[in-house]
């Protein structure tokens, strides 16, 4: 079988940057190429500048690259693959019934979940890694659990099992404090499936999933949870299905084990680690008012509120480390770093000891691209916003290796 990739919501590329451990040097990538890249599509919605598009092609090409909405994508025209990628949005997977047709289902128009499964209708590849947020798990609020099942029976439906993990970056040794879902999902006529039904959803869990071979954990769980999909069809469960879904887990034909597991940690990278320590220009520095703003924002709070109904209650949150403590890892980076706001990083500056922002390369090294990945003529604010949407690339880099095993056993 051969490793080739189609990769959607493909941003700057970082799928592909993890998967082919792909370095940049004076503006040069090498790109290693442990999988052939023969598809990406990335389009951004309601916006005329496509940043993450022109710097993908900046840094890749444009040969197989796709700047089209994929909800409008022919899917039969995308090359066929072995493995399928992408960061999807987390989103309403809400379902209602056809109008048109009383036997259809159909989802809510522009969830990119919906062309997620038209190709798995359509090309049927053997193998797909996804990642998310992990509130996946828990959505929506009012019936927990409900679009997670929606997406597992979707993968039920098309003959895949399913594997998921809850992996928070800096506790595998990475420079950010980074939660996200990664859901690896395998057709059950590879030899791969066929192989793991020797074991029991458990054993498979803690031991033999892709997961556990490249973020392992303890042996012992803190809770478990079974439930299955197997006869239910996906109106039913928008409708009526709610359950806990935990931190690890699998499908097996349609039914469920769900396992919270606890990591076994390596140190991470901290933020002195990734600190740039050359002269840093000017503008990056907090201003006096600024600092007091930020004092504000980040200390703890409790302020009277009303709700709707006129009832009061008291707002409240924690203080948080001001300025960093950069004998840790980063917290989770989000799309609006360098603004003042309670979530952006303030570091004390190793030359001047002056507190500043962090400059965009800092920013893509949280998240392991090479220096100056996204400096390919987008505006300053957009580096950062997409490296607040950007994922970890040394997990990928992880999960490639044994995914990369997996197809050569094929």
């Amino acid at each position: 079988m051969k490793k080739t990739v189609v990769e959607l919501f493909a941003g700057v590329g970082g799928f592909r940057v993890g998967l082919n451990n792909v370095e940049l040097k004076n503006d040069k990538v090498i790109e290693k190429k442990t999988f052939d890249f023969v598809w990406a599509n990335q389009w951004e919605p309601a916006t005329k500048s496509q940043d993450a598009y022109n710097c993908y092609i900046t840094r890749f090409g444009d040969k197989h690259a796709n700047n089209v909405d994929i909800n409008i994508v022919n899917k039969k025209e995308i090359p066929s693959h072995s493995l399928l990628v992408g960061g999807f949005p987390c989103q309403d997977y809400s379902v209602a019934q056809s109008l048109v047709k009383s036997n259809g289902i159909e989802g809510k128009k522009g969830v990119l979940w919906w062309s997620i499964n038209e190709i798995l209708q359509t090309k049927k590849p053997p193998f797909v890694l996804l990642e998310n947020v992990d509130r996946l798990l828990k959505s929506p609020a009012k019936q927990r659990g409900r679009d997670f099942a929606i997406i597992l029976r979707c993968f039920y439906e098309n003959g895949y099992d399913v594997q998921w993990r809850v992996i928070n970056a800096a506790e595998y040794g990475f420079g950010q404090r980074r939660r996200r879902i990664f859901i690896f999902a395998y057709h059950n006529k590879t030899k791969y499936a066929k192989a793991l039904n020797k074991f029991d959803s458990s054993n498979t869990i803690l031991k033999e999933s892709v997961f556990a071979k490249a973020f392992p954990v303890k042996d012992s769980y803190i809770k478990i949870n079974s439930v299955s999909i197997e006869e239910k069809i996906i109106l039913n469960i928008s409708q009526e299905f709610k359950s806990d879904f935990y931190n690890a887990g699998i499908m097996k034909n349609g039914n469920i084990t769900s396992i919270q597991t606890e990591a076994i940690t390596t140190s991470p990278i901290t933020l002195k680690n990734i600190m740039v320590n050359t002269k840093i220009d000017s503008s990056y520095f907090l201003t006096a008012d600024q600092i007091r703003k930020m004092e504000y924002l980040k200390g703890s709070k409790r302020i009277p509120r009303l709700r709707p109904n006129g009832e009061s209650y008291n707002y409240t949150e924690g203080s948080m480390p001001f300025p960093e403590n950069l004998d840790a890892p980063a917290r989770t980076m989000l799309t609006s770093e360098k603004s003042i706001n309670r979530s952006s990083h303030v570091l004390q500056d190793s030359q001047t000891k002056k507190l500043r922002f962090l400059v965009p390369i800092e920013a893509e090294r949280i998240n392991g691209f090479p220096d100056d990945w996204t400096n390919t003529g987008m505006p300053e604010k957009k580096r950062y916003f997409m490296m607040g949407n950007a994922l970890v690339v040394g997990v990928i880099k992880q999960l490639g290796t044994e995914i990369s095993n997996i197809i050569d056993n094929e």
